[in-house]
This record gives structure tokens, C-alpha cells and sequence, in this order.
């Protein structure tokens, strides 16, 4: 029975077209129009960067710093004036920089000025980001926003930044499901067939959409959103 049951799992979340659309049903609720509004201040929120810590040249890239690189597009494009990084450091993961100053070395290098960045450096989690960012905000007499993150957190994390009250335009990157995606399992017998299945792309997939309502679920129950 318990290896049936694995096995019905393991169909079920590593098929692609399931796992597809359960992606976007999470990525898809906030998709960014032609042309984004300008706001008082650009938010990026952590989770993208690894720290320069030997035998790394530099600070890494991970899969999510797509946001880095749209906030620093989205500065470069006169969209806002000043770029918030919020992210902190894991005590028992080490020593090293807050991730907020991994991203802005990174900024740096992509165009922005020093001058225009702000940091939030010890935040470990999205409501803690959507705190600390909230007392910058307060600081420097802003009032609205464009939020970057993953499309995939930005249902979750626009949710809280609202809770604080900070007026917020979503302004996702990240997209892991585009028209290609949606179109290419069926294109071809062959593709169907491949799709159905199990892929440990799906697999990744699928859990990352349960964490992510799960974590609305736990953040809503303690009043976050």
C-alpha cells in the first residue's frame, strides 16, 4: 500500500502539465503590464544571491537573481529613485554579508549608484522584510512602491507589504511558466508522452507551489496577511 502510494505521488508531482499549471496558477496572478507605473522607491526582496566566500570569484547568482538584475533594470529606466534591498544573515550559516549588500554589489556593477541604494540587513523572512522596509520607507518620507520578487512569491509577499499599509505595485520577475511553457507538452505525441512522465523539474515545481500555500496558510493564521 505505502509503495503505491509513493508511486501515485510521484506520478501525480512530476507530471509536467499538472505541475505547469499549479506554477502558474501562483505566478500568473500579478502579471506586469506593458509599461510599469514610476514610484517614490524600487523594493528587492532576498533570496537570490550567494556570498563571495572562498573558493567563489565573487557573489553568486542563484535561480531568483532575476530580481536583482529588474530592480537594477527598472532604476536604470528612471522608474524610481532609490532601490531598497531587503534581505539579512543567517547567524548559524556563518560569517559573511547580509544578502542585502550581496545584491548591491551586484546593482553596483549592473549601473546603479551607491548613492541611490538603501538596505535593510537583518531581515530573515517576507514579513520581517515588509517590517524593516516599512521603517526605511517611514525614514525617508516614501510612500509607494514597486515590490520585486519571483512571480511565485509575489502573491504572498504583496499581501503582507499591503498589511503594513505601504501602498504597493507589484512589479514580479522569475517567471518560470511562460506561453512556451503552456504550449510545448502538447505540441507533439512524443512531447505528451515525455511529459507525463515523472521529471524531477516537476517534482522541484510542485514542491515549491506547496511551500509557498503553506506558507500563506501559517503567515495568515499569525495575522500577517
Amino acid at each position: 500500500m505505502f509503495i503505491g502510494l509513493a508511486l501515485v505521488i510521484l506520478l501525480v508531482s512530476g507530471n509536467g502539465p499538472i505541475a505547469i499549471r499549479l506554477m502558474q496558477s501562483l505566478e500568473w496572478q500579478h502579471l506586469p503590464p506593458e509599461e510599469l507605473p514610476q514610484a517614490e522607491a524600487i523594493v528587492v526582496l532576498g533570496g537570490a544571491m550567494r556570498p563571495h566566500i572562498y573558493p567563489r570569484p565573487w557573489v553568486d547568482v542563484q535561480d531568483s537573481g532575476d530580481r536583482v538584475i529588474h530592480g537594477a533594470r527598472l532604476y536604470n529606466e528612471g522608474k524610481a529613485p532609490r532601490i531598497i534591498f531587503s534581505g539579512g544573515h543567517i547567524d548559524w550559516r556563518g560569517t559573511g554579508e547580509s544578502e542585502s549588500g550581496d545584491m548591491a554589489v551586484l546593482a553596483e556593477a549592473l549601473g546603479v549608484p551607491r548613492s541611490a541604494m538603501l538596505e535593510d540587513k537583518t531581515s530573515l523572512n517576507t514579513y520581517e522584510n515588509a517590517v524593516n522596509v516599512k521603517k526605511i520607507l517611514e525614514e525617508q518620507g516614501i510612500n509607494q512602491i514597486l515590490l520585486v520578487t519571483s512571480a511565485i512569491h509575489m502573491p504572498r509577499s504583496l499581501k503582507i507589504f499591503e498589511k503594513q499599509g505601504i501602498e504597493t505595485i507589484p512589479a514580479p520577475t522569475d517567471f518560470l511558466i511562460s506561453e512556451k511553457e503552456l504550449s510545448e507538452p502538447g505540441e507533439t505525441p512524443q512531447a505528451a508522452v515525455l511529459n507525463a512522465l515523472p521529471q524531477s523539474w516537476a517534482i522541484e515545481h510542485v514542491t515549491r507551489v506547496i511551500k509557498e500555500r503553506i506558507g500563506m496558510v501559517v503567515y495568515r493564521l499569525r495575522g500577517w496577511l
